[in-house]
């Protein structure tokens, strides 16, 4: 019987019966000897002067250990590393002076700022003792709004600075003004991408425990990059490398708001070393919402100079990005930037990206990271297009989309897209979608309406998008058989979620002829798994899967030898077949991988033949990769109370060849929900005085079971060049299609009524209100 190809089929993950019979472990359930507990003082203030703690009252608490304040730590860390939270790289050392201590001194910049420690010997006992820490707070003015923060007049966040504004991202390439001079006209829409929280199932969590072996720490830490949190560790805590190990558990999810070291895992090192005992502390979810750091958070103005037909000749852009108190990663509104034109072959642009500092919480990777912004400003604006010429959006995407066979792709901005082909996972998704019915469907609905009858506004939303993922520098995999031809996999990315466990043994099992459940993968330890840059980004497969696919070649080429010594046969006519390594064409004379393994940890080989059965590779990919696709959202606005119902979501996404459709579907699945919500739900707002009024899951709406549809999923597949099993990200994707998706869904059920745009969230109110105003 032949072997069934398991790259490429759909299989049981291998993670879930752990999971979801409470058999994992995570930080939270970690016990230790002596370990104690920390609780956070946090500011109330928005921007505030530290003045003098006073401790007295807490520390009469029953099982308080130890208060302890910012000044007290300065001299066993340095300040936080700037950069370290967002995806794509990073400016690394701050270009300015933005930083501050794990435990702030002198001055807090946004509400939940830390400014104490308690250490007691429960969770409880510390928590309690936290309300009776007395602080001598002395307000300063907060500047909560992003543009009032430019203002020369200002409150300013950082003395040394001479304003708020961190940096600029420019691009001016074409001819814009002759682009906007020839127009047959001119398309304006001012767009606001609200703030979001990350809000994973799972609060962040570390605990720190001195190690006596090495005079440093050994930390188990709710990361989605252990490494990159280990090297931010060491370099803080000014210890070096070898003293610092971190190991993530199980983590649950995590969407970007898990990367990089944030004050919390300082101040638990810095505070295990000095009280020489294992300290835990757990985020809650109020504590998520002010101090993990939120997502999005712009304003962009756009417009664009149109033909007749619609095809976008040139574009103006300016957007104010708030990167919060603290630019941990002020790179992210550039990944906007890069990815300003999505899908669309515009040949001018003159844009502009300012990244300002606000007293709020600091803003940094949230699923997507700076590419969902992109993708919603351009995929609103060609709707908006649309409308203006009163043309069908699926026409005026048609018009735009960068030709197949112009790829690889340079757009206006200077990124260089790998392949895709637009056009046809468009007109896929309007297939798979009964495109037409549905604006028939429409056009029934509003006679209906017309006459009196009550019906629900019908709308139909499309967005075609391009993502950038695959982010390097680089990531490494260890491929190891045991003796008994089990195999263990080492490696680099840190999943969360992914499933990368299942997948990497699907690849293992069918490049290497292992067999599938016997193949263990293992990571997340900085102690026992290669140098890797994590999980983030939809690089796991891309990047974490180039490595693998090149240490199992690796692995299998010395069992091919170990084979031809077996076999009496030469190397090159031993060939790898449904799951074993025998002579070609020759299908008696093989060996199975647990044969083989067997001689290769004996003395019994040649002697230009090593033993062991094992290799460490890494992979550098040579450019980033570029998901695509194109989504269909039908909703049903309530007219009476302004009510939306996502009715049906129709996805098309390309992320090249499928290696597990169940872990893709998943993704999307995921993605869909979290770029729904933020259409309709999801906002983390501010009052004037810098207040979170969404500091809750009870304000904080995040999306319910029977607030989604039942998917439709399809797929279109172009492999890329760039990495060995050509396979794009997945992650981000239904994330950054789905948003723009359903807000055109929206404008357009509500178009007739006179009704243009409505900014995000599309919440009941705020339709009802522009269906009774306009």
């Amino acid at each position: 019987m032949a072997r069934a190809k398991l790259i490429g089929a759909s299989v049981r993950r291998k993670e879930d019966p752990r999971l979801i019979t409470g058999s994992g472990t995570y930080v939270g359930d970690i016990q230790l000897a002596g370990m104690a507990h920390v609780a956070f003082v946090r500011s109330p203030y928005a921007h505030a002067r530290i003045g003098a703690i006073d401790a007295s009252a807490a520390l009469r608490h029953p099982g308080v250990l130890a208060v302890i304040g910012g000044a007290e730590l300065m001299d066993a860390y340095e300040p936080m590393p700037i950069g370290m939270n967002g995806e794509g790289g990073s400016r690394g050392a701050a270009s300015r002076p933005c930083s501050h201590y794990a435990i702030s001194v002198d001055r807090v910049r946004h509400t939940g700022e830390i400014v104490a420690a308690v250490i007691a010997t429960s969770p409880a006992a510390a928590v309690d003792a936290v309300a009776d820490v007395a602080v001598d707070w002395h307000p300063l003015p907060p500047i909560v709004d992003m543009e009032a923060a430019l203002a020369p007049d200002a409150p300013r966040l950082f003395d040394a600075m001479e304003s708020n504004l961190d940096h600029v991202w420019r691009c001016d390439v074409g001819d814009v003004a002759g682009a906007f001079a020839r127009a047959h006209q001119v398309v304006r829409q001012r767009m606001i991408n609200q703030r979001l929280a990350g809000v994973s199932m799972e609060g962040r969590a570390v605990l720190a425990q001195p190690d006596a072996t090495t005079g440093g720490l050994t930390v188990w830490s709710s990361t989605q990059a252990p490494h990159l949190s280990r090297s931010a560790l060491a370099k803080t805590l000014r210890l070096h490398e070898n003293q610092v190990r971190v190991i993530a558990p199980e983590v649950g999810g995590g969407f970007g708001v898990k990367i990089g070291a944030f004050p919390e895992d300082v101040a638990l090192g810095a505070l295990a070393r000095r009280l020489n005992i294992p300290l835990r502390w757990v985020e809650g979810r109020i504590e998520h919402m002010q101090a993990t750091t939120h997502g999005r958070a712009q304003i962009a103005d756009y417009e664009a100079a149109v033909d007749a037909d619609g095809r976008i000749l040139g574009l103006r852009v300016r957007i104010v990005a708030d990167i919060g108190a603290y630019p941990v990663a002020a790179d992210i509104p550039d990944l906007t930037g890069r990815m300003l034109v999505g899908v669309y072959d515009i040949p001018a642009a003159d844009v502009e990206i300012r990244c300002v500092l606000t007293t709020t919480t600091p803003v940094a990777a949230y699923r997507g990271a700076g590419r969902p912004e992109a993708a919603y400003y351009i995929e609103r604006l060609v709707d908006v297009i649309a409308a203006a010429l009163q043309r069908d959006p699926a026409d005026v995407r048609r018009v735009n989309f960068i030709a197949p066979d112009a790829f690889p792709y340079r757009t206006v901005v200077g990124t260089v897209y790998d392949s895709g082909e637009y056009a046809r996972a468009l007109d896929h998704a309007l297939a798979v979608a009964d495109y037409a019915g549905l604006r028939a469907e429409q056009q029934r609905r509003r006679a209906a309406a017309a006459r009196g009858e009550r019906v629900p506004l019908l709308g139909i939303g499309l967005a075609t998008y391009v993502e950038m993922c695959g982010f390097g520098p680089y990531e490494s995999a260890a491929v190891r058989v045991e003796p008994t031809g089990t195999v263990t996999v080492l490696t680099g990315i840190s999943p969360h979620g992914q499933g990368t466990g299942t997948t990497f043994a699907q690849i293992v099992a069918d490049q290497l002829g292992a067999e599938f459940d016997q193949v263990v993968v293992k990571s997340g330890d900085t102690a026992t798994t290669p140098m890797g840059q994590g999980t983030m980004g939809s690089r796991s497969l891309a990047v974490g899967g180039g490595a693998l696919v090149r240490a199992v070649a690796s692995v299998r080429n010395k069992a091919r030898r170990v084979a031809a010594h077996l076999l009496e046969a030469s190397v090159d006519d031993i060939v790898l077949d449904e799951g074993r390594y025998q002579v070609r064409g020759v299908p008696d004379r093989s060996l199975t991988l647990t044969e083989i393994a067997a001689r290769a940890y004996t003395d019994e080989l040649p002697d230009d033949l090593e033993p062991g059965l094992e290799a460490i590779n890494f992979f550098k990919p040579p450019e980033l990769i570029y998901p695509f696709g194109a989504h269909v959202a039908v909703v049903d606005v309530d007219p009476e109370t302004g009510v939306v119902r996502v009715a049906a979501f129709f996805t098309v996404d390309d992320c090249g060849p499928r290696i597990s459709p169940t872990i893709v579907a998943g993704q999307v699945h995921g993605g869909l929900a979290q770029g729904i919500a933020q259409a309709l739900l999801e906002e983390i707002v501010y009052d004037a005085n810098g207040q979170l009024l969404s500091g809750s899951l009870m304000d904080y709406s995040i999306p319910r079971a029977d607030d989604l549809p039942n998917f439709t999923l399809d797929k279109t597949e172009t492999p890329t060049p760039h990495n060995p099993l050509g396979v794009k990200g997945i992650g981000e994707a239904a994330t950054i299609g789905s948003t723009p998706a359903i807000a055109n869904a929206v404008a357009d059920a509500l178009a007739h009524l006179g009704v243009r745009h409505l900014d995000i969230p599309l919440r009941p109110e705020r339709i009802w209100r522009a269906l009774h105003t306009s």
